[in-house]
């Protein structure tokens, strides 16, 4: 097994005041899903002149004539990602996961949601900071059970909109299976029904697709080893199999479960937040904008890149190490935002084997 070399990269801080730690809920109204928001557009809508493009713009694969085109919002899921919040639900019909560091050294995921709306997901948990970066480029909604003040703050002054457990459809669910905390679900199907938007609309594609033959990957990488956080058994452990990665220590439901296409690792710089959790955890923020290295990782091999984001509505891209525009192949892709370290924040790593 070999380490890649720790990715460096640029970065924007952002401007925060201090507060404390609120619970589930809260927040300004979005009238157009029924919930509770900051103030944002749905997505960038193509050209009226142009065809509605006939691919998905979180996937890059083929869709059905038009349907590429909604009148709903990409949807992003905050669910747990510790051992409380198994099973997760519905990640299996994702079309892209982002996992981020939180307090606690443990991670969240950031699961998008467009083509394929389920009717239960979760356990659905809080935002961060981080999420400024993720949501912003699609202009998306992020689906929460709530956030400490400073985040709200922090996504109104960005413009990002969010749904929360003042809408019916976001509610907690006491069947047994999880704990109170980790017991808030969504139903995205419904909140899509429930969208007042007018006109039909298509975010910009998040990458630039390609396709297998586009992808220049060397070396054998059939194993693959993504270290966000510090907290026992947060190593992520991926297998290439059939054509898939396959998440060795995955909490998903074996009912809904999230093999990607593609993984990529992309190192980022990480701050602290201007608060402590209840439990007097500090905060991380991961600031996906900048530039720096990123490894990606397709058929069993890989590709060493550089990637660039220009501020949080930024979308990433990719270059080789000649400058020439590395594209995503097509498909299904889990991004792990792995960080630099610092500020008390440890370093995060990657590596792979064969």
């Amino acid at each position: 097994m070999r380490t890649s070399r720790a990715l460096v990269r640029a970065i924007v801080p952002l401007a925060l005041g201090s507060v404390v730690l609120t619970g589930c809920g809260g927040g300004s109204k979005d009238s157009s899903d029924g919930g509770s928001a900051s103030t944002a557009a749905s997505g960038a809508s193509s050209p009226a002149a142009a065809p509605t493009p006939s691919t998905w713009p979180l996937t890059g694969l083929a869709a059905p004539d038009g349907a590429s085109e909604t009148k709903h919002s990409v949807y992003i899921a905050k669910i747990d990602n510790t051992y409380d919040s198994k099973p997760q639900y519905g990640i299996g019909q994702a079309d892209m996961v982002t996992q981020e560091l939180v307090e606690g050294g443990i991670t969240r995921l950031a699961v998008f949601f467009y083509s394929k709306l389920p009717q239960k997901v979760g356990p659905i948990r809080s935002m961060r900071l981080t999420d400024i970066g993720v949501a912003k480029p699609l202009n998306a909604k992020l689906v929460t059970s709530g956030a400490a003040q400073v985040t709200l703050s922090g996504l109104a002054k960005a413009g990002v909109k969010f749904i929360d457990m003042n809408n019916p459809n976001v509610r907690r669910v006491l069947d047994g299976t999880h704990d109170t905390l980790h017991s808030v679900q969504a139903n995205l199907s419904k909140l899509a029904a429930s969208s007042t938007q007018s006109t039909a609309a298509r975010p910009q594609d998040f990458f630039q697709w390609g396709t297998d033959a586009d992808f220049q990957g060397t070396g054998k990488a059939t194993t693959v080893n993504t270290k966000i956080g510090n907290a026992p058994g947060s190593n992520d452990v991926w297998k290439y199999t059939a054509g898939k990665y396959v998440l060795q220590n995955s909490y998903m439901d074996r009912a809904s479960v999230y093999n990607p296409d593609t993984v990529i690792a992309i190192t980022v710089k990480t701050s602290l937040a201007p608060y402590r959790d209840p439990a007097g955890n500090p905060v991380p923020v991961t600031h996906f904008e900048g530039s720096g290295k990123a490894v990606i990782f397709h058929g069993g091999k890989l590709e060493k890149v550089k990637w660039r984001k220009d501020g949080v509505e930024g979308l990433p891209t990719f270059t080789a190490k000649d400058g020439t525009p590395v594209k995503v192949p097509a498909g299904h892709v889990w991004i792990a935002l792995v960080p630099k370290g610092g500020e008390a924040v440890s370093a995060g790593s990657v590596s792979w084997s064969k």
